[in-house]
């Protein structure tokens, strides 16, 4: 009996171990994500004249996808006059964290001038009319002025400090060559390789010449020893060099080796093996 109450004890304590480790990782994931994920608005030094409102806004894009689009500032003075206010400007869709410099039009003056601003709220909210997603900003009327007046960096300058105008390039796709020595279905045989080495295509090369062949038929080319051949990466075991070649290359299930003391003798066969990869991992160097 005193056994049993011991291990649900144990187990209570356990369980309740695990309730508060869970609760306190959660609550240290939200304090994360409000410190560093959330969305940031930097208010920036315009580098033009007039009514110009210059803002940086850097969001996880890829958390919260939105096409944004609009800029709009509120005012809220409900001891002043007026007592409410707002100004709103479109500009160019930006998928990604931006900085700009928008042309608000007269009322964004009129609105910094509004009588009992040091009392009022100000809000700036960016926001995608498309997608209907808005990130508002709020703050005291003085913080606002004063964050205005006391910016120092421009977009420019924001932009290359988050590296903004990075453009992502990606690795172009692997171009596989057209390999004209790839024959159409032979009867009897499937899709074969057009080459001197196939005894399927044996007569058509008849006047070849060279021992193991040439890729097509021409004058005689003198063979060749090999001082080294290897596999790179990227081998998509088509079994084509070991058709070809198969005392050096071997397909095994995931890429090709070289076998253990290949022949290197025959140059122009381990030639047509690189030639009929068709993702050209093939690689040799000539013996001088």
């Amino acid at each position: 009996m005193s056994t049993s109450i011991i291990a649900m004890g144990v187990a209570g304590f356990v369980v309740i171990n695990l309730v508060i480790g869970l609760g306190l990782l959660s609550l240290g994931l939200g304090a994360f994500e409000t410190l560093f994920g959330k969305p940031k608005l930097t208010l920036l030094r315009s580098t033009k004249s007039g009514n110009i409102f210059a803002f940086g806004f850097r969001w996880n894009s890829a958390k919260e996808p939105a096409a944004i689009d609009t800029i709009r500032i509120r005012l809220f003075n409900p001891f002043g006059s007026p007592t409410q206010s707002e100004v709103m400007k479109p500009f160019e869709v930006k998928k990604n964290s931006f900085g700009i410099e928008v042309d608000m039009g007269p009322g964004f003056i009129e609105l910094l001038g509004a009588k009992g601003f040091d009392n009022a709220i100000v809000q700036v909210e960016v926001s995608s009319t498309k997608d209907g997603v808005a990130f508002q900003f709020d703050m005291r009327g003085p913080k606002f002025k004063k964050l205005v007046a006391a910016a120092d960096e421009t977009v420019q300058g924001f932009s290359a400090k988050y590296k903004l105008d990075v453009k992502k390039t990606s690795k172009p796709p692997i171009d596989i060559p057209i390999r004209s020595f790839i024959a159409d279905t032979v009867p009897g045989h499937g899709p074969s390789l057009k080459l001197a080495t196939n005894p399927v295509f044996a007569g058509e090369f008849a006047g070849a010449g060279a021992t193991g062949g040439a890729a097509a038929a021409g004058p005689a080319v003198e063979n060749f020893a090999v001082l080294k051949v290897w596999i790179e990466p990227g081998c998509i075991v088509c079994n084509a060099c070991e058709d070809i070649y198969k005392e050096v290359f071997e397909v095994l299930a995931d890429t090709c080796i070289i076998r253990p003391g290949a022949p290197l003798h025959d140059g122009l066969k381990i030639q047509e093996s690189a030639e009929a990869c068709p993702v050209e991992v093939i690689k040799y160097t000539k013996a001088s």
